[in-house]
């Protein structure tokens, strides 16, 4: 069931940049609180699930078969027309929106046993990647955003999981609300 508090904010066009610091030279801003997110290793909902006094909730915006953006399709290395599973989720601390989240799942990614990656439902994707160990993640990219208002994202990360020759793409989008 979509959110309410998420929905209207979107996630915005985002530039990449293949490392923090190059990006940090576009915007300084992300040296500040958001440094600590966009760096953070391992899983970003166990980290934010520590951050929760009471609750933590994923919330799916959308989900289904979808044509991904031009770059994204370049950089998974899938055609450019191909469909590919997007699922689109907003994460909640405390019943406040803090990250939203977008994952691009190749058609090939969901054959055999990735084809749980369509049925993971309100459970985050982080509990089912971080809990398998034939995933591997690759190196972290930091976004910046065209936000349209200052409830929407300023920065983001985003990075490949692999598992043998299947791979999927995870953009995490850090709300101000995270950030305080």
């Amino acid at each position: 069931m979509p959110s309410r508090d998420c929905n209207p904010v979107g996630i915005p066009p985002t530039d990449w940049y293949r490392s923090f610091s190059a990006a940090g030279l576009r915007n300084p801003a992300v040296h500040g609180a958001l440094g600590h997110w966009l760096k953070l290793e391992g899983s970003l909902t166990r980290a934010l699930q520590l951050q929760c006094r009471d609750s933590f909730r994923v919330d799916i915006l959308q989900e289904g078969f979808a044509r991904p953006t031009l770059e994204e399709a370049r950089t998974l290395g899938i055609p450019v027309r191909q469909n590919a599973w997007v699922r689109e989720v907003c994460l909640n601390g405390d019943d406040t929106p803090w990250v939203l989240a977008r994952t691009i799942v190749p058609l090939v990614t969901l054959a055999g046993r990735g084809r749980r990656l369509r049925n993971l439902g309100r459970r985050p994707l982080g509990a089912y990647l971080f809990s398998n160990p034939e995933w591997q993640r690759g190196p972290f990219e930091t976004g910046l955003c065209h936000r349209d208002s200052n409830a929407q994202p300023l920065a983001a990360r985003r990075s490949r999981f692999f598992s043998g020759n299947h791979s999927l793409l995870v953009g995490e989008y850090f709300l101000p609300t995270l950030i305080g």
